[in-house]
């Protein structure tokens, strides 16, 4: 399953794109102040409030899976020390959360990507920054945020064809470097077709973007962002 905007009408989809990323930068600066338990306990359920505010369930976390790994394995090689004592808890406990904390943020930029279109992220950084620093930083996260699950297709697709010819009895490098050589070919060859495609279009730096409006349930989110912000500071000191 590959994460990506869903239509809809929730609390998430009604909200200004520039509040949510303040909610999100804010949450981001809380969590990674925190360094109790208890603390990252009690960001718990905001972050979950925030994928159901977006219509969001398990099945949105889970196209962060490729992380799931990285984040269950960082503890227990953390903890592991060649010699005595081999095994040191609290080093592990300390990479415990910080991959906990990793996992919250991820939930909270799952809302945000399954309620907010590519055009209006595009329309906040613009809006946020001014000029051609705002139009070119736009514009790349409109490129990334459409090209990313293509370039991610073109890696399970080659994964596929790799295990169908009988790869998975190789040996894991050389299925890595098989891998590798063609998502590379693959990308840059979509980046060619992508400047052709914006030199025959006569790319914009002034594209018409969507409005962005500022109702009572965004000062909320707002005021709940800062908030966060606040908190981060802090814990920090």
């Amino acid at each position: 399953m590959t994460l990506a905007y869903v239509p809809g009408d929730s609390i998430a989809h009604r909200l200004d794109p520039r509040v949510k990323l303040v909610v999100q930068a804010g949450f981001t600066a809380a969590v990674y102040a925190t360094a109790s338990p208890r603390g990252l306990l009690l960001a718990t359920p905001l972050a979950v409030g925030c994928l159901w505010a977006a219509d969001g369930g398990i099945g949105d976390v889970w196209a962060f899976r490729f992380a799931v790994p990285m984040l269950l394995v960082a503890p227990v090689a953390a903890g592991f020390t060649l010699g005595d004592p081999w095994i040191q808890p609290a080093r592990a406990a300390t990479t415990a959360l910080a991959s906990y904390r990793v996992g919250l943020i991820l939930v909270v930029a799952a809302a945000y990507v399954r309620s907010t279109t590519v055009r209006e992220s595009r329309a906040a950084v613009q809006h946020t920054v001014p000029g051609r620093p705002g139009a070119a930083l736009g514009l790349g996260v409109a490129l990334v945020f459409r090209a990313l699950p293509l370039l991610t297709a073109d890696l399970r697709r080659a994964r596929e064809a790799v295990h169908a010819r009988g790869g998975g009895a190789r040996p894991v490098h050389h299925r890595m470097r098989a891998i590798a050589a063609v998502g590379v070919r693959r990308t840059l060859s979509r980046a060619d077709r992508l400047g052709t495609a914006m030199a025959a279009r006569c790319l914009s730096w002034n594209p018409t973007l969507p409005p962005l409006t500022f109702g009572r349930t965004d000062a909320i989110a707002l005021a709940l962002g800062l908030s966060l912000f606040a908190i981060g500071v802090v814990n920090a000191q």
